[in-house]
């Protein structure tokens, strides 16, 4: 899967996101569901356990950027 399918997939976290963390992601990708490290797109961030994410950044072959998919 090159990078730019990957950019703008939704996710949910499976460990907390935040400063000094690397946290988890679920994304389905490639027919099924993989695991991803993620870190927040914006560094400042904190995003829990259970919130839906959007893929902003993939580095080859198991990191994400993410951000909050919405608002809460």
């Amino acid at each position: 899967m090159d990078d730019a399918s990957m950019v703008g997939l939704m996710g949910r976290v499976t460990g907390t996101i935040g400063p000094g963390l690397v946290g988890e992601v679920i994304v389905r990708v490639r027919g099924g569901a993989e695991h991803f490290l993620a870190y927040p797109a914006s560094p400042k961030d904190r995003i829990e356990s259970g919130t839906v994410v959007m893929v902003v950044e993939y580095l080859p072959p198991r990191t994400v950027y993410v951000s909050a998919a919405y608002d809460s």
